[in-house]
């Protein structure tokens, strides 16, 4: 299974290193580092790369790769599911996973990663149960271990892990009982330059954070619920039930977790939110090229359309250009060749533009091609795809809990090209 895990920082250095199985040394990263330089993205490193003795795995989270070493043919999904867990339960211990906080938290993350993996196998990754063997850390805590010299790892087994729901803890309690769920969705798509769709598909989630006294059963119900088609669960969903009745059946976990993630991909179910209005000319023999962006909302069921945010790679033979925002501020970067508009929030009466001329190397030919647009964007209350739940229902308790539920819809990869 897996034998080492490096975690690799954005400047291409190893701050972090376990291995379980036998030590393979830091030099099979070689082999990662290549595959990065030919890439002209972070995220476009392949997360499979083949060396002559061993695979290496990564995923790319909050700017740390995590690449684990495997030497013998193992499902790659598994392990990316994996390294996945790895990274949701350093963000769950220590509020963000960050270069800075792995290394201030050094013997607690060696301590999760020795638990959370038994001999290259995966054993405890629920969030429940690493608490109850590992105390996340707090400042009194730090302070008694260093004085007394005792450790995090907690006194007896998890209850959980003998129980038929390993993910709940016993015996848990709350004054204030609550039951919050985020539907978050993200839009990935290719517009051409007359601005019809190419692709758009969506990939959504549902986000819960339950605090719950007891062992409540919950159900959850959709107003559409057709339209969960390629859906993956968390263990915790009662499988059949959802076959049969397409109702959502559960003993939660207690806390932060995903109840699920599901993809839309069916054209005529993805809504796309934002237009975009473009002209950008270079004339031939000519040091000025021209320059026009109107965005505009479309589609969003009358939810406004904020944290706008423009990026375009200009062409090298651009030298600076000339804009001027009707909304919010452009900066352009002369070397990366990089336009980035900072818009905002949309006003659909006054729409926001972009209009101005580029100055051109003296001779140079027009350029091949024409820049590419990414936008990104949130639309708050909104779920592009239509889904709506319906309502929550508890079992099992007597009390009654508060409940909320949230929907936002943010760009993923969302390009317009011209």
């Amino acid at each position: 299974m897996i034998h080492s895990l490096f975690l690799v920082n954005s400047s291409g250095d190893i701050f972090l290193e376990k291995h379980w199985k036998s030590v393979v040394s830091r030099s099979v990263c070689d082999y990662f580092f290549e595959a990065q330089e030919r890439a002209s993205e972070p995220e476009n490193v392949p997360p499979v790369i083949p060396t002559p003795h061993h695979y290496l795995i990564s995923v790319l989270r909050h700017r740390i790769y995590f690449v684990a070493v495997i030497q013998s043919e193992v499902p790659p999904l598994f392990v990316i599911e994996f390294l996945h867990r790895v990274v949701d339960t350093f963000q769950d211990y220590f509020g963000v996973c960050t270069e800075a906080a792995i290394k201030d938290n050094v013997v607690v993350v060696y301590e999760l990663l020795e638990e959370m993996l038994d001999n290259g196998f995966p054993l405890a990754t629920e969030s429940n149960i690493l608490k109850e063997l590992i105390k996340p850390p707090t400042i009194l805590r730090t302070v008694v271990n260093t004085i007394t010299g005792s450790t995090n790892v907690g006194e007896q087994l998890p209850t959980g892990q003998l129980s038929v729901v390993p993910w709940r803890r016993t015996g848990v309690k709350y004054t204030n009982n609550e039951a919050y769920f985020d539907v978050v969705e993200e839009i990935d798509a290719i517009i051409d330059k007359s601005g019809s769709t190419i692709t758009a598909e969506i990939q959504g989630v549902i986000d819960a954070c339950v605090k719950l006294t007891g062992m409540p059963d919950l159900t959850l119900s959709f107003m559409n619920p057709r339209l969960l088609d390629d859906v993956s669960f968390h263990p915790c969903v009662r499988f059949k039930r959802w076959e049969a009745e397409r109702i959502l059946s559960f003993i939660p976990p207690d806390g932060n977790f995903r109840l699920l993630s599901y993809h839309v991909s069916s054209q005529n179910l993805v809504a796309i939110p934002v237009y975009v209005k473009h002209n950008i000319t270079f004339r031939e023999g000519s040091s000025q090229g021209r320059f026009e962006l109107t965005l505009g909302p479309k589609q969003t069921m009358g939810k406004g359309v904020e944290a706008v945010l423009v990026n375009s790679q200009l062409p090298r033979g651009v030298l600076n250009t000339n804009l001027n925002p009707s909304q919010g501020t452009y900066t352009f970067d002369p070397v990366t060749k990089l336009l980035t508009w900072d818009v905002g929030k949309i006003n659909p009466q006054k729409l926001p533009s972009l209009k101005g001329s580029m100055s051109l190397q003296a001779g140079a030919s027009k350029p091949d091609e024409n820049p590419t647009i990414n936008i990104q964007f949130k639309i708050q209350q909104s779920a592009l795809s239509g889904l709506k739940v319906n309502r929550l229902d508890m079992y099992g308790e007597k009390y009654k809990p508060f409940k909320g539920i949230k929907y936002m819809t943010k760009a993923g990869k969302f390009q317009v090209r011209t």
